[in-house]
């Protein structure tokens, strides 16, 4: 079997993320794509969003995918939420499976930061999603120019969840982003409404 894993905050689940979780599941074939909102988020100079909000919205925008899991395990976990230990569960799921680390250009620039780096790539490949960078990111994004890892073809898409919760603030569109289920829990929550983001 082929298994893929894409962790993030999904505060909120936007388009992109989307857009990734098919071209990961298409370019490579995966069996099945866990989707897994972080609990304790100890990279974040924020506060995320309740989790059970974002587990909700998660498994509203992925609903309609085929071969994705929204899988709760690291909300589950106590203390720092790390890749590298979600991974390991997968691997005691799924014997024998061969594991894609699936992650978004930006995250890339900053894998080497990752707890247990090393050990992620001994158990699995990443697949990398292109994304805008600017200059500083492109200087120092080893990880993009490894050619040990896969790159994902999907289009540019400049977008970010800290642009769309500053438009949830100000009431701007969010249709071109947002799923309308995932816009309608966002306005029955009343969600994104404070001004503390520092971070995407």
């Amino acid at each position: 079997m082929r298994i893929g894993l894409f962790g993030g905050a999904f505060d909120p689940p936007h388009n992109a993320h989307v857009a990734l979780a098919q071209a990961a599941l298409s370019q490579l074939a995966l069996n099945v794509l866990h989707v897994v909102p972080t609990g304790d988020a100890w990279h974040k100079p924020r506060t995320l969003t309740p989790a059970h909000h974002r587990l909700a919205m998660c498994q509203k925008v992925f609903e309609s995918v085929p071969n994705v899991v929204v899988d709760d395990m690291e909300l589950q976990r106590q203390g720092p939420s790390y890749t590298v230990d979600t991974l390991a569960a997968l691997r005691e799921r799924y014997a024998g499976a061969e594991f894609f680390v699936v992650l978004g250009l930006d995250q890339a620039t900053r894998f080497a930061q990752w707890h247990q780096s090393q050990q992620i790539l001994a158990w699995a490949q990443l697949a990398i999603a292109d994304r805008p960078l600017d200059a500083a990111e492109e200087a120092t994004s080893p990880e993009w120019h490894n050619p040990q890892h896969l790159h994902l073809n999907m289009p540019l898409m400049p977008l970010s969840a800290t642009d769309i919760r500053q438009r949830c603030r100000t009431g701007g569109d969010l249709t071109p982003w947002l799923s309308p289920s995932v816009i309608q829990y966002i306005q029955n929550n009343h969600l994104y409404l404070d001004n503390h983001d520092r971070s995407f």
